[in-house]
């Protein structure tokens, strides 16, 4: 197992793609903090998986958008599991707003959540680093949209964008450290966010007209490039996006 008896902690890990990289992550014998914005059935069932592969799970809810927040759930993380050694920000928003249309207030809690939760969660990460004298792993999930044009989700892409420079630039920054900065960027994935498009198959069918391989991802495709980036065999990785999307960034047009 390539991560045994690591410690990660991955945000928005009660459903979809973060699930699905908290169980991977266990898989390769890390322990995990689980996270969303509420305790709840979901988080339940993410902590009950994680503990069936015989890993140490724990909750602990914090909205991310919030500074003061991201920084008590790094500290409860360490006090209860002892330390950590991995981040994946995982957690993510989305609204569909027409940009001449878009409000502060929609505008405030996109980029919240995508980039300024990463931004302090890992700056408390990298602290606690750095105060005990190890190196470590920082692992973004960012999107094809931190490339790719999204028209009416033009918060979105801001937000995408800028993680994909926070990245770049921490890579190289964090680097004395021994601490690596990546991104993975997921194109279509088949998770409850995309509940009204599997329910539109003549949208469905325009999307996988887009994607090469013909399907859409699934969260076991992020999650395998997110424990190989969060494993020493990625040590010399730092500083780049992995793309995962059937080649739709390379194929896409819009109809």
């Amino acid at each position: 197992m390539k991560l045994l008896n690591s410690i990660a902690l991955v945000t928005g890990s009660s459903q979809g793609i973060g699930r699905g990289i908290a169980v991977r992550l266990a898989e390769e014998g890390a322990d995990l903090v689980i996270h969303g914005r509420e305790d709840g059935s979901e988080a339940q069932e993410t902590i009950e998986q994680v503990r069936a592969l015989g890993r140490r799970a724990c909750f602990i809810a914090a909205d991310i958008g919030v500074v003061a927040q991201c920084r008590h759930l790094v500290s409860e993380a360490i006090t209860r599991m002892g330390r950590l050694d991995i981040l994946v920000n995982n957690a993510g928003m989305q609204t569909h707003s027409p940009f001449l249309d878009t409000e502060e207030a929609d505008y405030d809690q996109v980029l919240n959540v995508n980039l300024r939760g990463p931004f302090f969660l890992a700056q408390a990460f990298v602290r606690h680093l750095r105060d005990s004298g190890r190196g470590g792993r920082i692992i973004n999930n960012s999107s094809v949209h931190e490339e790719l044009p999204f028209p009416n989700f033009t918060s979105y892409c801001a937000s995408k964008g800028g993680l994909k420079m926070f990245m770049r630039n921490l890579a190289i920054e964090l680097a004395p450290l021994g601490i690596t900065v990546n991104n993975v960027a997921p194109g279509a994935i088949e998770t409850p966010i995309n509940r009204a498009l599997m329910n539109r198959p003549d949208k469905l069918a325009r999307l996988l007209a887009n994607i090469p391989a013909g399907r859409l991802g699934q969260p076991r495709d992020v999650a395998g490039a997110v424990a190989f980036l969060a494993s020493e065999e990625a040590g010399y990785i730092t500083g780049t996006t992995l793309v995962i999307d059937g080649g739709l960034l390379w194929n896409y047009s819009e109809q």
